[in-house]
């Protein structure tokens, strides 16, 4: 993606070459002996170029073509001026060492692209070799030691810590670890432990205390289903588990910082801040300028279930929309407690994938959750994956009952977690996302948008263009078929005659030239790239400020997708966690969209000037319905209707 040498590093050559040049030249016209000739030519020509780099590459010169002309000129003109200096008084031509300049800078980077080549290919090498076609989907080689460093405990702290990893917030003193330039805490209770009496209960606020805790481990993942493309299986588990965690630079600083909280991905029933693609370190050391937060919530049946039509059932009111419920706890926390850290309240950026994305758009809408937060980033995820109506989740409750051999809430309350747990992986396919219940959540939350609900929240919407391998690559092959095929019997309720018609000819064609399932794959994706697409829509039309993201990246292995594991890397800078994820890193594609994410957060326009970020042409993202389409390592900002569907007039039915 970036250009190995530009126009630019050629100007920076002359006046290089002047400083290398005339610096040697003039030391052996002194009498200087030969190695203090060298010193003084590579330490003035270093000095030359890194002058010369800065005023070249700077702001002010590379926003307007016409500065950038009128420096060119200028370098020219004192290069030619020098080259007359050089050889009417010391006789000697510069052209020499701009050439040895040139060779200089040319081959370096076609030296650097080569050994990146070769250690990309090693690294693919390396890969294929674990994956091989990818049909298994996601598979982690861990070790036994790194498991049992992950599953710490944070322990109460009595004795002497280390007061400059410690912050004191309303609930404790929380002694982190220092990682690179960024302290870590993590596994900071953010809610009063949802257990025993509490179980299925809205999450209730921690009492106010001066006592003092490690913050060095994370804290126990939700209950959830495990499938064995989840990573996230290797970390222990508990229902006391609405702990966050929080990166910032251990460089202290008067200036409140904006803050970027993350939502985890999952399907609602799995997921947790442990994944090692959601680690926040490495984005809070390359931006110091931003303090990052993780969190987990509860999920399945302990997250979102409806108890009202079982005996009992109305001492849960509020289990439908447990794990939101949880979310807005955890940004009240991080709302009243993120100074301590040196954040920003009144500048929080959520960003999140799949259902993090979901929650989001649901809180958005929400009078609960308003003023939360300030700018949404929203990665395959939309109101469309939350229910209409309460149905859904009651019918789980039942279903609980039945595997469980219960009959009432007082008997549920007394099974044991391992008994829940079990039952809850045996009713997978039927577990539920969060319902808009016209309270929490409003009744149908693509018309509050249009009626302006998430006012004054700008949005970045990102649209993948393949989710059903990358849900294949989690899930397993078999879990797969059953919810595509289960997704696209649910899909033709929603649709008029016409439009499921069109539909059906679309699986008949796409069937005859390929398969039943991946013509049924295809179908989903597009449900929900348009769902997505309605989603700016409506935002858009009800006065936000939006911006479109179309993934478009091909994966390294063609099996296991590309999609909200490569872009939460990608966002995030993980690239160790994406190799083991069966991927391998972009980096200057990284590099690129954390400089736009940079900016959403911090308030800026998404534009780069060209080579704000070296060898980067200008990038302007324009607002919706422009998208930024991120495909093949470049970026380019264009339409993206014609990409989405494949089926007539489905467009138009989702967005209508």
């Amino acid at each position: 993606m970036k250009k190995l040498f530009t126009l630019d590093d050629i100007m920076v050559a002359f006046i290089s070459a002047l400083g290398y040049g005339f610096c040697e030249t003039i030391a052996k016209l002194s009498g200087w002996s030969e190695m203090m000739c060298i010193v003084a030519c590579f330490a003035v020509g270093i000095a030359a170029e890194a002058i010369i780099s800065r005023i070249v590459f700077s702001k002010s010169v590379q926003k307007s073509r016409m500065n950038r002309v009128f420096t060119y000129l200028a370098i020219v003109l004192v290069f030619l001026a020098g080259q007359y200096i050089s050889i009417r008084w010391m006789g000697v031509s510069m052209l020499k060492y701009l050439r040895e300049e040139f060779v200089f800078v040319v081959g370096l980077p076609i030296l650097g692209f080569i050994v990146n080549l070769i250690i990309r290919w090693y690294r693919v090498r390396k890969i294929r070799g674990r994956y091989g076609d990818g049909n298994e989907g996601y598979v982690f080689d861990l070790k036994e030691k790194d498991i049992e460093k992950t599953n710490g405990r944070n322990q109460p702290i009595t004795g002497k810590y280390d007061a400059g990893c410690a912050v004191k917030t309303k609930n404790g003193v929380y002694v982190g670890e220092k990682y690179k330039k960024t302290i870590c805490y993590l596994g900071i209770p953010y809610a009063k432990p949802p257990v025993g009496a509490l179980r299925w209960k809205a999450p209730e606020p921690l009492p106010a205390s001066d006592a003092v805790y490690e913050a060095r481990n994370f804290g126990a993942s939700a209950i959830q289903v495990e499938h064995k493309g989840l990573i996230i299986r290797h970390h222990r588990q508990s229902e006391d588990c609405l702990t966050l965690n929080i990166g910032v630079a251990a460089e202290k600083s008067e200036t409140k910082k904006p803050v970027l909280v993350l939502f985890h991905h999952g399907d609602f029933t799995s997921g947790g801040s442990v994944d090692p693609l959601l680690y926040g370190d490495e984005f809070a050391n390359s931006h110091p300028d931003i303090v990052v937060v993780t969190f987990n919530y509860r999920l399945g049946i302990f997250g979102f279930i409806d108890f009202s039509q079982i005996p009992g059932g109305e001492s849960c009111p509020d289990a439908m929309n447990l794990g939101l419920l949880d979310q807005i706890a955890a940004l009240e926390w991080i709302k009243e407690n993120i100074a301590a850290f040196g954040g920003d309240p009144e500048r929080i950026t959520v960003l999140g994938f799949e259902s993090g994305a979901t929650s989001i758009c649901l809180l958005a809408a929400s009078e609960r959750a308003k003023g939360l937060f300030q700018k949404a980033f929203v990665f395959n995820g939309s109101p469309a994956s939350a229910y209409d109506t309460p149905d859904p989740a009651r019918t789980l409750a039942k279903d609980l009952l039945k595997e469980t051999q219960t009959s009432t809430m007082e008997e549920l309350m007394r099974l044991d977690t391992e008994t829940l747990k079990n039952a809850a992986q045996r009713l997978w396919l039927d577990m539920c996302a969060p319902t808009c219940d016209g309270a929490l959540i409003p009744a149908d939350v693509y018309q509050a948008f249009k009626d302006g609900a998430a006012s004054g929240i700008e949005f970045i919407i990102g649209i993948p263009r393949n989710v059903a391998q990358v849900f294949r690559s989690f899930v397993g092959n078999q879990n797969s078929i059953d919810a595509i095929f289960s997704a696209v019997a649910d899909l033709r309720n929603y649709m008029d005659d016409s439009t499921a018609n069109a539909v059906q000819a679309y699986i008949e064609a796409q069937t005859a030239a390929s398969t039943e399932l991946e013509a049924k794959s295809k179908l989903v994706d597009q449900w929900l790239a348009l769902c997505l697409y309605r989603t700016a829509v409506r935002l858009s039309e009800g006065g936000n400020q939006v911006h479109l993201m179309y993934w478009d990246e091909k994966p390294l292995i063609e099996n296991l997708g590309s999609g909200t594991v490569d872009v939460v890397a990608t966002l995030l800078g993980n690239s160790a966690a994406l190799e083991m994820y069966g991927s391998l890193m972009n980096k200057d594609l990284s590099e690129t969209l954390q400089a736009l994410m940079h900016k959403f957060i911090c308030g800026d326009a998404l534009q780069l000037y060209p080579n704000e970020i070296k060898g980067i042409d200008a990038i302007d993202w324009k607002e919706f319905p422009k998208a930024l389409i991120v495909s093949d390592g470049k970026l380019l900002c264009g339409t993206i209707e014609e990409r989405i569907t494949e089926v007539d007039g489905l467009l138009d039915f989702v967005i209508s």
